[in-house]
């Protein structure tokens, strides 16, 4: 592969960093549904990382504990008006 430096999008990736990462939480709670909320879409569905920028081991506790806030009827499984 070739450098373009005109090329539009090289150089200019934006990295995204671990918000949990930066903040220094060590576990993340399932009684927090402010916090969950926001990693998840207006469908109720779960942000995958790419979107996110958290880290593989922060993901997998998100994950971990919006699953267990939905068990607990803490966040809905899915939107209430989604036709």
């Amino acid at each position: 592969m070739i450098n373009n430096p005109s090329h539009p999008k090289k150089g200019h990736l934006k990295t995204k960093d671990c918000k949990f990462s930066k903040a220094g939480v060590e576990f993340i709670d399932y009684k927090d549904t402010e916090t969950l909320l926001k990693f998840m879409n207006d469908q109720g569905k779960i942000l995958p990382r790419r979107v996110t920028g958290t880290s593989a081991k922060h993901q997998r506790m998100l994950s971990r504990a919006i699953k267990q806030a939905r068990f607990m009827a803490l966040i809905p499984f899915v939107a209430e008006n989604l036709r």
